[in-house]
């Protein structure tokens, strides 16, 4: 480990190693975190359940393991957070929002057993908007979590504070939820790597139609370590996948060749916000970097449509109404306001407006898979725009406009197939005069393709050229 390296912005594989060469304790790595989330916290407000005794007591029975030679595995003693809404024994799950019950839940849900079973540390949950419902980290329950790049903007959501946390330096891994881009936006705005993965390869409880858990970090490396962990199956998901022997450690041990691979640019999303020139000339020179490795690079005509997105959106909208509905007086007014509107809308819908707004979700389906027809693989940009100001609860700042940013990432929901963001470049920031912040590009692979996307997703991380420091507290 280079002298100069904090413990907290080691990679899990580095920490995996200096454990098991006895460089340095699982122990020494949690204090350092949860000094580096001390400094960070007050700004960010990345955290929620953040109890360091408990935390450290993970550190040392890992520790005690590594001592004794006879570790979990690899992610043994490696800090982690767990977004708010994937529930852990005995602890409430607002899900963002003062409208839920603080109840202790019942049993870790999937992610978390199966992180606790590989020996990881789970040093806190991270924040999220009501229901994840807002793509910033805009909450009643939480504090409002801010973007480590530029405290002005948001980090994204619904996965918020994983983002920001991912970006901050709050230990090497992270866990997020992802139904229309709330783990590739955060991801892209906070500049880490952030997989949505087929859908039904990570089991997660409850599950839901284009809903997906995945890992946020800062290296495309550690995140196929922590899908080596999350990717094993559970029965509580109805949608899992069928277990499937996937050899994750090829990320990091083979290099992918791109030489030949079929690779569709799609710079237009067909809806919602235009895309921004920065971004747009950020993920150009990405395609160019692919075509100099010999991949062949062909530009795709966009395949969404502003009726399929104001589709998705009214079935959310009513789904979330109904949801509202169903609470009592006091727990509904609870709720933030601008998810109230945006649920109350759906009030006047006919049978038929349901029934046409659901379709939107298969009719996505069908113009995603058809796009990928031909291709190996799909870049595009993650949004269309820089993060908004950290209040906003969307973009737009409009109840009735909040999903115009998703255009490149909600098809892959409702298609099912597995996406990945990482950095491709910086532009400035529209808050703060002299500060950079970071661009998403999103790689899409065929459906259950997820190693491939994450070893095509490492190749770009070598030909990318260098990278700007991570935000310092």
């Amino acid at each position: 480990m280079p002298s100069t390296t904090a413990l907290h912005a080691l990679s899990a594989h580095e920490l995996a190693a200096g454990y098991q060469a006895g460089r340095f304790s699982p122990v020494e790595v949690a204090q350092d975190v949860l000094a580096q989330i001390a400094r960070w916290e007050p700004r960010i407000a990345a955290t929620w359940l953040l109890r360091p005794e408990l935390a450290l007591e993970q550190a040392r029975a890992a520790e005690a393991r590594w001592r004794r030679g006879a570790p979990l595995g690899p992610l043994d003693g490696v800090p982690v957070t767990l977004k708010d809404n994937i529930a852990t024994q005995g602890d409430p799950t607002p899900v963002g929002t003062r409208a839920v019950p603080l109840l202790p839940a019942q049993a870790d849900a999937p992610p978390a057993a199966r992180l606790r079973e590989a020996g990881a540390v789970i040093a806190c949950k991270t924040t999220m908007p009501d229901y994840g419902m807002l793509s910033s980290g805009l909450s009643s329950f939480h504090k409002l979590a801010r973007n480590p790049w530029d405290e002005a903007l948001t980090p994204g959501g619904s996965s918020a504070g994983a983002g920001a946390g991912a970006a901050a330096g709050y230990g090497p891994l992270h866990v997020g939820t992802d139904i229309g881009g709330s783990i590739r936006l955060p991801a892209a705005w906070c500049g880490v790597v952030g997989l949505k993965p087929s859908l039904g390869r990570v089991p997660i409880d409850p599950p839901y139609m284009g809903r997906a858990a995945g890992p946020l970090t800062r290296t495309v490396d550690d995140a196929a370590l922590l899908m080596q962990a999350l990717a094993r199956p559970d029965p509580r998901d109805s949608m899992a996948l069928p277990p499937q022997a996937i050899d994750w450690s090829l990320v990091w041990r083979e290099e992918r060749p791109l030489k030949g691979l079929r690779i569709g640019l799609l710079l237009e999303a067909g809806c919602g916000l235009a895309v921004e020139p920065a971004i747009r000339v950020a993920v150009e020179h990405a395609a160019q970097l692919f075509e100099a490795q010999g991949a062949i690079v062909t530009p795709l005509a966009p395949f969404m449509t502003p009726d399929l997105l104001a589709g998705l959106d009214h079935f959310w909208r009513m789904r979330s109404m109904l949801d509202l509905d169903a609470l009592p007086p006091a727990a509904r007014e609870a709720v933030l306001p601008v998810i109230r509107a945006w649920a109350e809308s759906a009030r006047g819908m006919s049978g038929p407006d349901v029934f046409r707004a659901y379709s939107a979700t298969h009719a996505t389906r069908v113009a995603s898979v058809r796009a990928m027809q031909g291709l190996d693989y799909l870049i595009s940009p993650v949004s269309p725009n820089a993060p908004a100001p950290a209040d906003w609860p969307s973009p737009t700042n409009d109840p009735l406009r909040g999903l115009e940013h998703i255009g490149f990432t909600v098809p892959f929901n409702m298609g099912e197939q597995p996406a990945v963001s990482l950095n491709c470049g910086y532009m400035d920031s529209p808050a703060t005069p002299g500060t950079v912040l970071p661009i998403g590009l999103q790689i899409v692979g065929q459906r259950f393709d997820d190693l491939g996307v994450l070893q095509v997703a490492r190749a770009f991380e070598r030909i990318r050229g260098p990278q700007q420091p991570w935000p310092a507290a």
